[in-house]
């Protein structure tokens, strides 16, 4: 086995895992030989299966939800009681490799708060889900005014001070790491990507494209990327569309009959409102994020 540096025996490396005990068998042994001094963490989010017995044979650190929380939830818990100065997220599927995880920590020690495995389009787990993550990929970039070429990973590696200061934003059920990912750029930090292989699923939960339910998940991870970084790039434009629509049609209405009708009222009111709700949401984030820089500077 080869010899580790010292820099390993800062890093913990967080597992969210629900019903993957077949995974885990495969991937445990796997990670404690790639990672000799690093510290594990099993999250075992209200699973059914063995994914207790699997982590006793093994020197990992075993965190169980009585019931499944979501993913977010398990990374929370898992950030919460890492006792490393890094943190390694990685899903517990079986897709990402654990000898990867060199290659993240050589793009971390060139100086970015964040590095992540970004994976392919051949990667992708269906058609669905990589059209809905290219989409993902496009408008947090958009917004961002930086490249961001895989937003949903859930391979990265940060410092966990850095990432525990955020653990108030991360939602429970879904899409922490788009979250995570938004709030960096937005307080300043560097966020790299390194190419990654992952695997494809064989084995545990499968994953199934429910066109309502995913819709609406996506939606709301929309939603969020956009009132995370600057909402008032979303209402800014809307308003304004409104406001073209609403004259246009005053024009319109006039030329044509001589009056203002009630929905070009509407239109020209609702782009007012529009951007005064764009206005407040930006002021809102501003000050989150001047909370939690406080609560870091001050956590008393």
């Amino acid at each position: 086995m080869k010899e580790r540096s010292a820099e390993y025996t800062e890093i913990s490396i967080i597992l969210p895992a629900r019903n993957e005990a077949s995974n885990l068998e495969k991937l445990l042994p796997r990670l404690v030989e790639c990672m000799t001094d690093a510290e594990i963490i099993v999250v075992d989010d209200g699973s059914t299966d063995h994914t207790a017995m699997v982590c006793q044979q093994w020197p990992v650190q075993y965190i169980r939800h009585p019931q499944g929380l979501g993913n977010g939830a398990a990374i929370k818990s898992g950030a919460r009681a890492a006792r490393g100065r890094y943190l390694v997220m990685m899903d517990a599927d079986g897709q990402h490799q654990p000898e990867e995880i060199a290659r993240l920590l050589t793009g971390f020690a060139s100086g970015h708060d964040m590095v992540v495995g970004a994976r392919s389009s051949l990667d992708q787990a269906n058609w669905g889900r990589l059209l809905a993550n290219r989409i993902f990929n496009r408008f947090a970039s958009w917004m961002s005014g930086q490249t961001i070429l895989d937003l949903t990973s859930g391979f990265r590696i940060m410092r966990a001070d850095q990432f525990r200061r955020f653990l108030p934003l991360l939602p429970n059920g879904f899409s922490y790491p788009a979250t995570i990912t938004m709030a960096f750029l937005r307080s300043g930090f560097s966020v790299a990507y390194m190419p990654v292989e992952v695997l494809k699923r064989s084995e545990g939960q499968k994953s199934h494209i429910h066109p309502l339910k995913d819709g609406i998940r996506f939606l709301l991870i929309i939603i969020r990327i956009g009132t995370l970084y600057s909402p008032l790039k979303i209402f800014a434009p809307l308003s304004a569309s409104s406001l073209l629509i609403g004259l246009a049609y005053y024009s319109y209405t006039y030329l044509t009959d001589g009056r203002f009708t009630n929905m070009g009222l509407l239109l020209l009111s609702g782009a007012i409102l529009l951007l005064s709700i764009g206005l407040l949401s930006e002021q809102i984030t501003t000050l989150v994020y001047i909370v939690l820089d406080r609560e870091k500077d001050d956590p008393e």
